[in-house]
C-alpha cells in the first residue's frame, strides 16, 4: 500500500528541516496520490529537480521511487519543467528545499542511476 501523498510531503520536509534544510510546499496537489516534485534549491541560481520514476520500475510494495531530472540547471529551466508537468497532471505536487550543497534527503525514495 502507498503512503498518500500528502503525508510523504510532510516527511521529506521533516527531514530535511531536522538536517537544518528548510522547506516548503510551493503547490499543493492531491491529497491521496498526486504526484511528486522535488527542487533542491542551491541558493546560487541552480537546482535539482527530482520526479517520479517511471511506473514500472516502482517495487512491488508501491513505495514511491524519485529519478534525477535535472542536475544544476538554472532555475527557469527547473521551472519550465513543472510548468509542463502541471499541464500534465494538475494533481502533482510541488516541494521546494534550500540546500547549498544539494543535499536532497531522498535517501531510500531515490532510484539509483
Amino acid at each position: 500500500m502507498r503512503i498518500k501523498s500528502e503525508i510523504w510531503v510532510k516527511a521529506l520536509l521533516r527531514r530535511a528541516a531536522v538536517a537544518g534544510s528548510p522547506g516548503v510546499i510551493v503547490r499543493r496537489g492531491d491529497a491521496d496520490a498526486g504526484a511528486i516534485f522535488v527542487i533542491i534549491t542551491r541558493l546560487d541560481g541552480t537546482a535539482d529537480l527530482y520526479g517520479p520514476a517511471p511506473a514500472g520500475l516502482s517495487p512491488a510494495d508501491g513505495d514511491r521511487l524519485l529519478q534525477s531530472m535535472k542536475q544544476r540547471a538554472s532555475d527557469a529551466d527547473v521551472a519550465a519543467v513543472i510548468e509542463r508537468e502541471q499541464r500534465i497532471d494538475g494533481d502533482l505536487w510541488v516541494v521546494e528545499i534550500e540546500s547549498r550543497d544539494g543535499a536532497h534527503y531522498l535517501d531510500g525514495w531515490l532510484l539509483d542511476p
